[in-house]
């Protein structure tokens, strides 16, 4: 009986976050600039087009590897290409990574941490933004969490086999984004913090030996996975792997002074409070003015302080035992220190999906101190109530990270169904061509106009691309209209943009007011 009853509860929580990730997708998903860019190329490879390159990374001008367009291609293909297929995959591995939550809470703590951890994860606002749209970063949190089942098991059980996967997996998670080299970092300390504690009464050279070989094996399987990428390196003389470099060791900043204390403490706080306690991004409120605030701040706070230390007094009981909890433990306490304090080196901007690898963590910390608070005694003096009041005091703290989660669902406001809009004003464009050929120019702050050449793309009108003088002296690629959306205030004309430069002189022909752009056609000035 008590096996059907676990059974149902994980099934009720994956069902709920299946339906708080799917819930009118369509409508809700993100369609920009960089979703574009993907579905353009999926689109590309499911024509034959195939790649070895992957998106441009947040920062740095380099490219990341291809992995991230070979898994959406299927699902675009599978949705007759509706770019809504892409998030719906993101979307399944974000309900994949519940149940490995669970799996592996109950692994690492016990089956009752697991569910509560999963039951936390399934709701948490952010986590579901990020598991509603397709974007290379969203999938981390499958592959981080694999990645330290497999280097656990790896570890326990001298496997180079499960060393070959962890490679792998992380050969597959530093083409979702290059956050995950910190992941990486976590893989190497750990690997060689266990085999010290475990193995110190062995010979220098036998510890070698093996450090050797494990993370070999792991090389091995990084390479593999990343192959592509780095044949594409090959045969460009390394053009990214330089750029990459450039960037780490050279790179001026953005302008942003960061204090390696106060860095920590503000990642550590948003990693809590953005995640359990669904807190609004602390540079937007202000806690002196809003009791409530001040209230909901603190709270988090506290479930920071308790959370950490009741893991740390656990671990500290383990380490002189070194047994499987001494395994389990370390690698939950190397992943979200070395996690949390490599972002102390990060002079630059933090946004809330670089935390994407560690984002199971905090779960298990709160699932933890959860369970402890609801199943064993915590009050030191004797009471005969105590039980109960401890039962009511974790039914309390789990009811308010209920609440807050529920209450900052991401759909609770009105759709505004980008993806269909974006679809809407392509058409419209299209219609306003009189089928003949166009070139295309979009004015934006901060998008790309991928979104709106891939729906061109798939009815087979595609815009003619302006080449610059030294590829077209004849200016065969400039057509006799040329097509203009702006995503906000502006005149075309005399617009230093190059698909609009590189028209020539031109006037305006018409405008349209559709959706929440406006159009321009512009045809070429005539002297009267």
């Amino acid at each position: 009986m008590k096996i059907i009853k676990n059974n149902f509860i994980i099934l009720a929580i994956i069902s709920l976050a299946a339906f708080v990730r799917f819930y009118k997708i369509s409508d809700y998903m993100t369609f920009l600039g960089d979703e574009g860019r993907d579905v353009l190329v999926a689109y590309n490879i499911l024509h034959g087009k195939l790649t070895l390159l992957g998106p441009t990374s947040s920062v740095g001008g380099f490219f990341l590897g291809p992995i991230y367009y070979y898994f959406i291609s299927p699902f675009l293909w599978l949705f007759n290409y509706d770019p809504v297929g892409p998030a719906v995959m993101v979307g399944l591995f974000g309900v994949a990574t519940v149940y490995l939550i669970y799996r592996i809470g109950s692994i690492f703590f016990n089956r009752q941490v697991g569910l509560i951890s999963a039951l936390l994860y399934s709701i948490s606002p952010v986590v579901i933004a990020y598991s509603r749209s397709s974007w290379n970063p969203n999938l981390l949190p499958f592959f981080s969490i694999l990645i330290i089942y497999f280097l656990y098991k790896a570890s326990i059980n001298n496997s180079g086999k499960l060393f070959f996967i962890t490679g792998l997996l992380l050969g597959i998670g530093i083409q979702l984004h290059y956050i995950i080299t910190f992941l990486g970092f976590t893989v190497f300390l750990y690997i060689f913090f266990i085999n010290i504690f475990i193995n110190k009464s062995k010979s220098y050279i036998f510890l070698l030996k093996k450090l050797l070989s494990q993370n070999l094996y792991i090389f091995g399987g990084f390479i593999i996975s990343i192959s592509p990428f780095l044949l594409f390196e090959v045969r460009h003389n390394f053009l990214n792997i330089q750029s990459i470099y450039k960037f780490i060791f050279h790179s001026s900043g953005t302008g942003v002074s960061n204090h390696f204390v106060q860095t920590i403490g503000n990642v550590l706080f948003r990693l809590f409070s953005r995640l359990i306690t669904a807190f609004p991004p602390p540079e937007q409120v202000n806690i002196a003015t809003n009791s409530y605030l001040a209230f909901w701040f603190y709270f988090t706070i506290m479930l920071i302080i308790a959370s950490l230390g009741l893991f740390l007094y656990q671990y500290s009981k383990t380490i002189q035992k070194r047994n499987e909890a001494f395994l389990k433990m370390s690698i939950i306490l190397i992943w979200g220190t070395v996690g949390i304090l490599l972002f102390g080196f990060y002079n630059k901007p933090i946004y809330d999906y670089y935390f994407q690898f560690m984002f199971p963590l905090p779960f298990f910390l709160v699932g933890n101190l959860i369970y402890v608070i609801w199943s064993k005694s915590l009050i030191p003096f004797n009471f005969n109530k105590k039980r109960f009041i401890e039962k009511i005091f974790a039914l309390i703290i789990f009811s308010v990270l209920f609440y807050l989660n529920i209450s900052g669902m991401p759909f609770r406001f009105l759709a505004n169904k980008q993806k269909d809009q974006v679809e809407r004003i392509a058409d419209f464009v299209i219609s306003k061509t009189n089928n003949k050929s166009f070139n295309f120019a979009l004015i934006s702050q901060g998008n790309s106009d991928h979104g709106y050449r891939y729906f061109f793309e798939i009815i087979n009108h595609r815009p003619v691309v302006i080449e610059n003088f030294q590829n077209d002296l004849q200016r065969h690629t400039v057509t006799d209209q040329l097509l203009v959306i702006c995503e906000q205030s502006c005149s075309p004309l005399g617009s230093s943009l190059w698909e609009i430069a590189g028209f020539g002189r031109a006037e305006i022909a018409e405008k349209w007011d559709f959706s929440v752009v406006s159009i321009y056609k512009l045809v070429h000035y005539i002297e009267k």
